[in-house]
């Protein structure tokens, strides 16, 4: 089985490349009325879930653990709720997904950030 790493970087090259098609169509079309959806898959899909892929590699102990795999769910479960919500809220008005997307991406962060203050940065087991 792949690595904790290895999948937050897949999810990442999704996000940026579902990113840099839907930017395209924007440009096209001359429509940029979801510019906040598309900015938000950009940052919280590919650089936050890039940077959760590095840490991972740099620090293999934290990306060996059942919270490594509950953050990779928290942020993944976040950039999906998150963006469409976003789109819904700029289109429609409906912001409740938004919302939730919000909560499960604030969470998905202070799961890291336990996650580093356990580990360290490159910190190797001896």
């Amino acid at each position: 089985m792949r690595n904790i790493a290895f999948c937050f970087f897949v999810a990442a090259v999704l996000c940026v490349t579902t990113g840099m098609f839907w930017g395209i169509q924007m440009a096209i079309s001359g429509d940029h009325l979801m510019a906040p959806a598309h900015a938000h898959l950009n940052l919280v899909g590919w650089t936050t879930m890039g940077l959760f892929g590095l840490y991972y590699t740099v620090t293999p102990q934290a990306a060996d653990t059942m919270l490594a795999k509950v953050h990779l769910g928290f942020a993944i479960l976040g950039v999906l709720c998150l963006v469409p919500g976003i789109a819904m809220a700029v289109s429609s008005g409906g912001e409740a997904l938004a919302a939730i997307g919000s909560i499960l991406t604030v969470i998905s962060m202070l799961i890291f950030l336990v996650t580093v203050a356990r580990n360290g940065i490159g910190r190797r087991v001896a």
